[in-house]
């Protein structure tokens, strides 16, 4: 029968609203001397007193040190109180292979039971957070080197299995120095058990969450740890496949400051963030409340939007007609026009950036995450600019590198299947022209990112807001709807591009402009958008504020008539879209 998971320490407190009845435990044979005493960061050295320690969830207040903790705190401090139920696992061999090196294996596994009062090195329990119905598994470092063995990943499948039943989120907490030696292969088909437990709750579009917590190593980093849609780490938590002596000793090289920490599997795309440890409930609460298509703050689910996109040439105010096509470029390329980070504050409620392309990079110069839109959770994904010359350069000047690309097919996957809507949001004067960019591919990146977009089942709209240049937007913008601020432009190439290979002289490029017919007008009339949305007089750059505003409306008007369309009649919409473009006509010229 399930069981309740039990409190074995009571301290009062309140940590960052979330409400604790128990302290943080430190090694278990010094519980109550220390939790009442002083306690030594293991990094600065510095004493804290134990019941501060303890409110602060083992992170050292002086250097911000994530110390240990024990599963069954971990569970209270994620979990609502009392609703934590440990799942039932098959039971498991003891000891396959009669291993003995210096201690028998049997004895071994004795003494962890001893001391921790488990069976396992793993704790799979059902229950809530913040009222949502979650499976949690929890792995112990203190039980044998949370290494995985095949009690361990019985009681990971079990978790999968029961998330699958239940048709609610994983999330496991990671702890461990690989694989189980004692247990020899039986301990390494734990991987593919595991990772096939993963791959069934992919095909039911299920949300799987890992936290990385310091180590994280070996066999359990080979699966499912890295196989989660969105994997969150700890502050200094170390994940790898193989340990850093091993790594130095094999290559002989000295390994680069940080190797294998939360910041650097960050910074090289290998994670979606670093998260600190009072902060974990109230991210995993969002994301689950995202995946299980809760409302938001803004629901308009029942409402008819206000409408504000201009689909006719009729609808466009006096001031664009006969505009010259270069007051659009110059418009287009303000430096104080909305950012996708600055939509993203005005107008994402619970906004998470997610990180990476897992295959090595994070390109600063697209952004991605989960956050809700007018009510409905959505992906939003878009180019990066920046407002000064220090964030334009770190931005690349919002041109994406192939990481980039990968980075945004990653969350369309996700998208689909968390069946989200997809909002994108381009502004770039194209993807990134450089030696390392062709070397990783830049050519195949975009050419996927625009065959996964013309048939992901998820609604999509694209929004042209500032300069939308060549195939680097293109990658963002194969939508159902594409629409353009009225000072944003669209175009195969650069007005200056274009002027020095035709015109041999780029100071013609205000000529081009106008003959490429970049601005939103012409692009209206030739069907390339479907929509122009307005800007405040003067420019978006005038009032971002209000202009973001307006990028808002026209949003939640274009989604909630697309989520209404069927999933079949808008595929085809979407393909026949593409597909009439530069045809003619039956009748016309």
């Amino acid at each position: 029968m399930p069981r309740a998971i039990r409190p074995q320490w009571t301290f009062g407190g309140n940590v960052k609203g979330i409400s604790m009845t128990t302290a943080v435990p430190l090694e278990p044979a010094k519980q109550q001397s220390d939790a009442a005493g002083w306690v030594r960061c293991e990094q600065c050295r510095t004493l804290t007193y134990g019941k501060r320690f303890a409110r602060e969830l083992r992170v050292c207040p002086f250097c911000g040190r994530h110390h240990p903790v024990e599963p069954e705190l971990r569970l209270q401090h994620l979990l609502d109180a009392g609703s934590a139920r440990e799942i039932e696992v098959a039971d498991t061999v003891r000891d396959p292979l009669g291993f003995t090196d210096s201690k028998s294996y049997v004895d071994r596994r004795n003494d962890a039971e001893r001391r921790s009062g488990r069976t396992r090195g793993v704790i799979p329990v059902r229950g809530l957070i913040e009222g949502q119905p979650v499976v949690v598994a929890v792995m112990d470092f203190g039980f044998l080197g949370g290494s995985l063995g095949s009690a361990e990943g019985e009681a990971i499948t079990a978790a999968a299995e029961a998330a699958l039943a239940d048709r609610v989120p994983l999330i496991v907490v990671t702890a461990s120095g690989g694989a189980r030696m004692q247990e020899g292969a039986l301990s390494l088909m734990q991987m593919a058990k595991t990772s096939a437990a993963f791959a069934l709750l992919d095909e039911a579009g299920l949300l799987t969450i890992t936290v990385v917590t310091d180590p994280t190593y070996g066999g359990v980093s080979a699966s499912f740890a890295t196989l989660s849609d969105i994997v969150i780490a700890e502050p200094g938590a170390r994940m790898g496949f193989a340990g850093p002596r091993v790594i130095k000793q094999t290559v002989r090289q000295d390994l680069p400051e940080g190797f294998q920490t939360a910041e650097f599997l960050l910074a090289t795309g290998m994670i979606d963030a670093v998260v600190k440890r009072g902060d974990l409930r109230g991210v995993l609460s969002r994301l689950v409340a995202a995946a299980s298509h809760r409302a938001g703050p803004d629901a308009i689910y029942g409402e008819v939007p206000d409408k504000v996109v201009m689909r006719e040439a009729t609808d466009l105010p006096a001031h664009l007609a006969g505009r010259p096509a270069w007051d659009a470029v110059k418009l287009a390329r303000e430096l104080q026009r909305p950012t996708m980070l600055d939509h993203a504050g005005q107008w994402l409620d619970g906004f998470f950036e997610l990180h990476g392309d897992r295959l090595g990079g994070d390109c600063p110069a697209i952004v991605g995450g989960i956050g809700w839109v007018a009510g409905r959770p959505a992906v939003v994904i878009g180019h990066q600019k920046g407002h000064t010359t220090g964030e334009l350069v770190r931005r690349n000047f919002g041109m994406a590198t192939p990481s980039g690309y990968r980075k945004a097919a990653r969350l369309f996957r996700l998208a689909e299947k968390l069946t989200m809507p997809v909002v994108t949001l381009i502004d770039t004067a194209g993807a990134y022209p450089g030696i390392e960019a062709e070397e990783k591919g830049q050519s195949i990146a975009v050419a996927e990112n625009i065959r996964l977009m013309s048939r992901l089942p998820v609604p999509i709209l694209a929004i042209v807001t500032g300069e939308g240049g060549s195939g680097g937007a293109l990658a963002l913008a194969v939508a159902d709807q594409v629409l353009m601020l009225e000072n944003a432009t669209y175009s195969v190439i650069s007005p200056e591009g274009c002027a020095a290979i035709l015109w041999k002289a780029p100071e013609a490029a205000s000529q081009a402009a106008e003959a490429l017919r970049v601005a939103a007008p012409e692009l209206l009339r030739l069907g390339v958008v479907d929509g122009i949305v307005p800007e405040p007089v003067g420019g978006a750059h005038t009032d971002p504020t209000s202009a973001s505003e307006l990028v808002r409306q026209a949003v939640a008007e274009v989604l909630h008539d697309l989520c209404d369309v069927e999933l079949d009649e808008r595929l085809a919409r979407r393909l026949a879209r593409f597909r009439a473009f530069g045809v003619v006509a039956q009748g016309g010229s």
